[in-house]
């Protein structure tokens, strides 16, 4: 799995231009790759994929996190993420491409070159696969909670359909979609996703506002004991860190924009960056203050679940959270895929074929499908798997990459910056699975399998 598709620079010092030493067959298999086998992305595909990406079903859980935080701690966990992890990714865009001539297409190979070859994989692969397939697993229980809410808004008198159909729909959509060769193929997905999330979100705030602030609101914590508000409070965070995951894919998308030594990938894909986070902070923020505002500590864990009339809007609604899941499913499947397809060709001797492709994806989605439709646990989920995995992914390990790449002087500014981020991501990973893991077993009591 390490990096050898990459070009080499060439040892003679005049001679700058880097020297490609792939030899034809893995030129071949870097091409039929999904992440090295397209180049020509522009700046916006980069935007509208990092949306997709990051812009994630989180967001309506939003107020239902505030109302466990409470104003203060809230609103400074949302601002002080956004901050932080902005920051971590200008730095994974930096490290793309800091060797000359070398590419760090996927997150694990940046993790080989920080950490060293076997290290680096062992550090970011489990990592970065369960974020990857949590999430995948995630959205599948939300595109069919999403599904089965537009089917109950939009028919009240209809029969009741178990949960578990609708996500059995929704994951049927993959077993098609999955079969896209690239980044690049999926692009009108991504973009379809991208404007859903900004739709579905401004439905969200916009209905909040129009319903106004509820009668008997009350902000304060609604545990009913001490043990519990902190629990609720730690299982918050890791909401708010799952709201932010979309350091796993960045590389993998960054892979996909062309690159010279004139113009290096880095430009076109910063400019898409900072147009994806201020769709994340137009999408976040309202929804996650305005929610609350209106709501209170009553607010369900999806604000969808909370906003019933009028019914015509939040089933439409329900159905944008529907196509926006489908893209982000992608998105993060992609990266899975190739790592899938890699150790096949690469390790096991597979040879490339549409027939290995085909049976690799389709068991993929079925597994997501499977785990999904047995434990739908949404709001827990989110928590438990928001703390363990996507904090360090997220939060602090490009910075404790950029501190054992650049080293940069002891006490700077960068130094301090650094150690600051790897401190709040450390304490976030360790907290937030426990709230999580202790809301997956409060549900799991009065939980039917299959119902």
């Amino acid at each position: 799995m390490g990096s050898e598709g990459a070009a080499i620079t060439s040892p003679h010092k005049d001679d700058a231009k880097p020297v490609d030493e792939r030899t034809e067959k893995e030129k071949a298999i870097d091409e039929w790759l999904p992440i090295t086998s397209s180049r020509n992305a522009k700046w916006w595909y980069a935007a509208f994929h990092n949306v997709t990406a990051m812009v994630g079903a989180g967001v309506l859980s939003l107020p239902f996190a505030m109302s466990q935080l409470g104003w203060g701690p809230g609103v400074t966990v949302m601002i002080i993420s956004w901050i932080v992890t902005l920051y971590t990714l200008w730095q994974m865009v930096e490290m793309h491409e800091m060797v000359p001539g070398k590419r760090f297409d996927r997150y694990h190979e940046l993790g080989q070159h920080a950490f060293g070859e076997k290290l680096g994989l062992w550090i970011v692969v489990p990592q970065q696969i369960i974020v990857e397939v949590g999430v995948d697993i995630v959205y599948m229980v939300t595109g069919g909670t999403s599904l089965k809410k537009f089917h109950d808004t939009v028919c009240k008198d209809c029969k009741n359909i178990k949960l578990t159909y609708f996500i059995l729909i929704f994951g049927s959509v993959h077993l098609v979609l999955s079969h896209l060769p690239n980044f690049n193929s999926i692009s009108g997905v991504s973009l379809a996703a991208a404007v859903m999330s900004l739709s579905y979100s401004t439905i969200a705030w916009g209905a909040s506002l129009e319903k106004g602030v509820q009668k008997d609101v009350e902000y304060g914590y609604k545990a009913q004991s001490s043990v519990g508000t902190v629990f609720n409070f730690f299982s918050a965070l890791g909401n708010v860190a799952f709201a932010y995951a979309g350091h796993n894919v960045v590389l993998e998308i960054q892979a996909t924009m062309p690159s010279t030594p004139e113009k290096p990938s880095k430009g076109p894909m910063w400019k898409g960056v900072i147009v994806a986070y201020i769709v994340v902070a137009l999408c976040y923020f309202p929804v996650a203050f305005i929610g609350y505002k209106m709501f209170g500590n009553v607010v369900e864990d999806n604000i969808l679940i909370s906003l019933e009339k009028p019914a015509w809007l939040i089933a439409m609604a329900n159905m944008f959270v529907v196509v926006h899941v489908i893209g982000s499913y992608q998105i993060y499947a992609m990266p899975v895929f190739d790592m899938l397809e890699t150790v096949l060709v690469k390790r096991l001797g597979f040879s490339p074929s549409f027939l290995l492709r085909f049976v690799t994806r389709t068991v993929y989605v079925l597994f997501t499908l499977f785990v999904a439709v047995s434990f739908p646990f949404f709001g827990g989920l989110l928590g438990f798997f928001g703390g363990f995995a996507f904090a360090p992914t997220t939060y602090f390990l490009p910075c404790i990459m950029w501190l054992a790449i650049y080293k940069p002087r002891k006490f700077s500014l960068s130094w301090f910056t650094n150690w600051i981020a790897i401190v709040l991501g450390v304490i976030l990973m360790i907290i937030a699975p426990i709230g999580g893991l202790r809301s997956i077993i409060i549900q799991a009591k009065t939980y039917k399998f299959y119902s």
